[in-house]
């Protein structure tokens, strides 16, 4: 059973098409554009709270680049750009927690920007903060404000049902309000849980030739639970 669930929870890779925009539609269709080479600012920031899904976009934003050819590279901390080479620019770097960046990692990004912007190429960050109160360096932080900025906005508990249903469809399958319900009320509520919860459902369904219904998600919850408790156990040694 173990290994079971260790194989449907796999989390997916993250793409735009297992992203709940919600209120960020036109966020994610600018940030496909701009992951195509589609738009003529080199820069494009996004800013939000812990949980929305900024990683997420980031790492799918690459995805996306390197499918369509593009050279493109994520950085999951601002130092990692200490390590950059001017010489070998890819097409797009997303770097996140752009905000945390140290006064080396800073001097090294506006010294990055410059050469992307130079030959064509575009920079995508993600931070906690607002460009108004990140600490940067003042002509780094300048350079981010004359690309795009946006925020990611979590969805509302009222739009996470809607949401979740579209998801269902996305992928060919049918969810009814009461798994919604079910799993709203059960289930972990951050989004990137509740969409490894269904990815995890569908795939599960897919297996047994059945749809999915609440005793079937009653049934993974728990299974997943014991799992969890037996992986924390064993990290433990308890």
């Amino acid at each position: 059973m173990e290994q079971l669930v260790f194989e449907l929870a796999a989390p997916e890779q993250p793409r735009f098409a297992n992203f709940l925009p919600g209120r960020n539609g036109e966020l994610v269709a600018v940030l496909d554009r701009f992951a195509c080479g589609n738009v003529d600012e080199t820069g494009m920031l996004i800013w939000g709270a812990m949980g929305v899904g900024k990683s997420h976009l980031l790492r799918a934003a690459v995805a996306l680049a390197m499918e369509r050819g593009r050279r493109a590279v994520f950085l999951d901390h601002p130092e990692a750009m200490l390590a950059s080479a001017a010489e070998d620019m890819p097409d797009l770097v997303a770097v996140d927690r752009i905000d945390e960046a140290s006064a080396a990692a800073t001097g090294q990004g506006f010294t990055l920007y410059n050469a992307l912007k130079q030959r064509g190429a575009h920079f995508l960050a993600a931070s906690r903060q607002p460009l108004a109160a990140m600490t940067l360096r003042e002509d780094f932080r300048t350079r981010l404000g004359w690309g795009l900025v946006y925020e990611a906005l979590t969805l509302s508990d009222e739009d996470k049902p809607a949401a979740l249903e579209a998801y269902a469809r996305q992928r060919g399958f049918q969810l009814s309000g009461d798994v919604i319900e079910y799993l709203l009320r059960h289930g972990r509520r951050d989004m990137s849980s509740l969409l490894a919860t269904l990815a995890a459902l569908d795939r599960q369904s897919l297996s047994m030739k059945k749809p999915i219904t609440v005793a079937l998600l009653r049934t993974w919850l728990q299974r997943e639970l014991e799992w969890t408790t037996s992986k924390h156990a064993t990290a433990t040694g308890n």
